[in-house]
């Protein structure tokens, strides 16, 4: 179950509105040659993605030093609809790569509509996980993200948190007050690894910074980049669950992508 982040809202705080899809969101076909191109790209990404649970195994676990703890973040307002199926997919097979390594929970967090922000109990299931994921559906409204990095730090002042992952196309806050929640991140050691959703310039501002200052990264994908983000989502979920001895472990595109980031 999720419980409610704030249950003190202001009522008309968050006023509810849809947005349109962000540019780059319809999905895109491609010639015989491209679609080949991305077939064999996902196989490469599968192979290193299994390597590396084969050496992990092998390793063994990581005595003492206990399970990772990642939180995974999700705009889930209106915009986000049309390639919201296609996230939620890739998501769950994040959770099932971490699965076969071991040693990470999970808690999701989410916001949407009028002030509605939430987050799950930590778990360790993948299946567990998919099926708190499939009770979302979006719903207009703004962007909440300062809530989400507030949410971040209180977790983190309880017990360490290994990273935070969020998934968004746009920004409607004020970036110095979100600048200054990620700094109180950075002092607690929490990298913040963005992921946005289309080209929408004063995410990616945003976005782009919240990750400098936490040494974490910023990727943008598309609908027609899935294998691009089950790569760095899966990149991400190893570096939380082994640091970044077990992400430089790991040989695909979106590990390598990660590392040239992480400082």
């Amino acid at each position: 179950m999720f419980a409610d982040m704030d249950k003190r809202q202001k009522p008309g705080t968050d006023a509810e509105r849809t947005r349109a899809p962000a540019p780059g969101a319809a999905a895109s076909g491609g010639p015989p040659s491209e679609v080949a191109k991305k077939t064999l790209s996902q196989a490469s990404s599968e192979a290193d993605v299994a390597e590396f649970v084969r050496r992990m195994k092998e390793l063994g676990p990581h005595a003492g030093q206990g399970n990772g703890r990642l939180i995974f973040a999700m705009d889930a307002t209106m915009s986000r609809q049309p390639t919201w199926d296609m996230a939620l997919a890739l998501q769950a097979e994040m959770f099932q790569t971490v699965k076969a390594v071991g040693g990470l929970d999970v808690q999701l967090v989410y916001f949407r509509g009028a002030g509605e922000c939430r987050a799950s109990r930590w778990v360790s299931d993948p299946d567990a996980l998919a099926a708190l994921m499939v009770q979302v559906a979006c719903a207009g409204g703004y962007t909440q993200i300062g809530k989400v990095l507030g949410h971040a730090r209180t977790e983190a002042g309880k017990k360490r948190v290994s990273a935070l992952v969020y998934v968004g196309d746009c920004m409607e806050e004020d970036i110095d007050d979100l600048c200054g929640r990620a700094g109180e991140l950075a002092l607690l050691g929490v990298p913040v690894f963005l992921f946005q959703e289309g080209a929408d310039a004063r995410a990616e501002k945003t976005f782009r910074e919240i990750a400098r200052l936490t040494k974490g990264a910023y990727c943008r994908f598309d609908a027609g980049s899935a294998t691009q983000l089950r790569e760095l989502l899966a990149a991400v979920a190893v570096y939380a669950a082994g640091g970044r001895k077990a992400l430089e472990a790991l040989t695909g595109s979106g590990a390598r992508q990660l590392l040239q980031q992480l400082k």
